[in-house]
């Protein structure tokens, strides 16, 4: 079986400024669980203090980003494998949330406006 590696986060956001992207880095790998993660995406998109530590409070954040810049925003996640590890059920909650809201921002969304989040997994 042929795995391919995530790349490296610096690459990632190499790439997403070389686009002219905002790059965000969600260091996930001292957080094995949903309250660590939910902070520390908060922590990496400079959510405001409103932010409500559940999955609904992170949808209605990532679907908003009023607080950024105009553009696109790229969350990268380095370390999601030790979420997803130590609780699968929470990484694949999280996951679909970010999912969820990246496709509500792109063109066409639901949610679409000036802001775009792209969210990428990536290796240190």
């Amino acid at each position: 079986m042929n795995v391919t590696p995530k790349p490296n986060a610096k690459t990632l956001a190499d790439q997403a400024r070389a686009r002219g992207a905002h790059t965000h880095v969600l260091d996930g790998a001292q957080h094995d669980d949903r309250l660590g993660t939910l902070d520390a995406i908060a922590v990496a998109l400079s959510f405001p203090d409103w932010f409500g530590r559940n999955l609904d409070a992170l949808y209605d954040c990532l679907t908003d980003l009023s607080w950024l810049p105009s553009g696109e925003h790229v969350l990268i996640w380095v370390g999601a494998d030790v979420l997803k590890q130590a609780d699968p059920k929470s990484y694949l909650a999280v996951h679909s949330v970010l999912s969820d809201a990246q496709r509500a921002l792109a063109s066409g969304g639901e949610r679409a406006d000036s802001r775009t989040l792209t969210v990428v997994l990536a290796d240190t």
